[in-house]
């Protein structure tokens, strides 16, 4: 692992700095947010913003690597992210924080494309699944780290967003440094959505739901325990306690999902969480340490969702489809998580803090009978591809996944729809 490690420190080093600058401002504006009186349905736009961008952005970063280069394009970006992040306590108003926030997701995903583009570099092929899953690693504790330093200064103050662009600044020095040798850019194809849902249904249905689901909690979950009653620490607890949920759960969860039909398992991952969701809504009376292990709970099942279904996906893609499958996948579930806060902070609007819970418990039991109405369709098949924890980045970060790197197999017959 050490001969793993030391050439990368350096982009591990970046990516941490940068992640957790920007785990912290999701919350950060969520509590300036709730103290500048925007209400669910406001906040809720404005976070997908955040989305929207890096939807944007998956198509812009390339052809910026290419214009420019890797180092200049972090810096590009780093300096773009620093500079939105900074207007947003000179410009507090709903229109003004959605652009940042389009222009913010443009930036990190320009800055992720670089380093993972950088990491699907590595020259040992039988390494990249380690570098995957270190990366993983760093990805989830550095967000987790994010959360604390919600602590250090005042609620919502501009020395907060000092400090998240510091720490996107920061994430630049060791990338810049790097001696590693800059990559090229493959272009990555997209397989046809119609294509991709024929092919694989449920894969392409967990995906959008996880996309819906995720891209309400970290838009909205910050809002949701501030309107329960924590205050600034109590919401970082929170946050922090559902990122734990999913690090430690999530591969678990997952290797079980490896012994069963991969629907199945994602059925009962989406069933508990639902149920675990039904029980946070009478949890906020109940105390902090309730909520905590609720949402701890809940962390682990949803933050598995969107790595399952790519399992199931590469259980049922033939070889030369993998990748365009896994970037497609992506896509689906960045327009999931680019309508989820809109429609989970309407619902809270007009509902309370409650909705945000019995909104993650609706779409999720709507999955699960899904799935369970393919189950009794279709039969059970084994699964040729295991599980890997994973988070939604870029589809570079799916390239560094081994069975992506199966080399197209002509006499290959087309597989079963799922």
């Amino acid at each position: 692992m050490i001969r793993v490690v030391l050439p990368l420190a350096a982009l591990l080093a970046g990516v941490a700095l940068l992640l957790a600058g920007s785990g912290l401002l999701g919350t950060l504006l969520a509590v300036r947010g709730s103290l500048e009186g925007f209400d669910g349905r406001t906040l809720g736009l404005v976070m997908s913003g955040y989305f929207a961008g890096f939807f944007v952005g998956t198509f812009l970063a390339p052809m910026l690597i290419r214009r420019i280069g890797h180092v200049r394009t972090f810096a590009f970006c780093a300096g773009l992210a620093a500079i939105a992040v900074l207007l947003h306590p000179i410009f507090v108003n709903a229109p003004a924080w959605f652009g940042l926030r389009v222009l913010t997701g443009i930036a990190l995903v320009g800055l992720y494309t670089v380093i993972e583009s950088w990491l699907n570099a590595q020259p040992d092929p039988a390494l990249r699944g380690r570098v995957f899953t270190l990366y993983m690693a760093v990805n989830l504790g550095a967000i987790a780290v994010g959360q604390l330093l919600l602590g250090l200064g005042e609620d919502g103050g501009f020395m907060l967003f000092s400090l998240v662009a510091i720490l996107i600044c920061a994430s630049a020095l060791p990338v810049t440094l790097t001696r590693l040798a800059q990559p090229s850019i493959p272009d990555t194809p997209r397989l046809g959505l119609r294509k991709l849902y024929a092919v694989a249904p449920a894969a392409t249905l967990a995906a959008g739901i996880s996309g819906l689901a995720m891209g309400a909690f970290w838009g909205l979950g910050p809002l949701y325990a501030g309107q329960i009653g924590f205050d600034r620490e109590g919401v970082s607890h929170f946050m922090i306690a559902t990122i734990l949920g999913g690090a430690l759960l999530q591969y678990p969860i997952g290797r079980l999902s490896d012994r069963v039909d991969r629907r199945i398992g994602l059925a009962l991952v989406c069933l508990v969480a639902a149920a675990v969701a039904l029980l946070a809504l009478l949890a906020g009376d109940w105390g902090r340490w309730p909520v905590y292990g609720l949402f701890f709970a809940f962390g682990g099942m949803a933050f598995s969702i969107y790595p399952m279904s790519v399992a199931h996906m590469l259980d049922t893609l033939a070889p030369e489809n993998l990748l365009s499958g896994c970037s497609s996948l992506l896509l689906v579930h960045g327009i999931g998580a680019a309508l989820g806060p809109a429609i989970a902070g309407e619902l809270m609007t007009r509902n309370g803090p409650g909705a945000l819970p019995a909104y993650f418990a609706a779409v999720l039991a709507a999955l699960a009978a899904f799935l369970l109405l393919r189950l009794a369709a279709r039969r059970g098949r084994a699964h040729p591809a295991p599980f890997h924890p994973m988070l939604r980045t870029t589809p570079g970060a799916l390239e560094l996944l081994p069975e992506t790197q199966s080399e197209a197999d002509p006499a290959s017959p087309d597989k079963e729809t799922y």
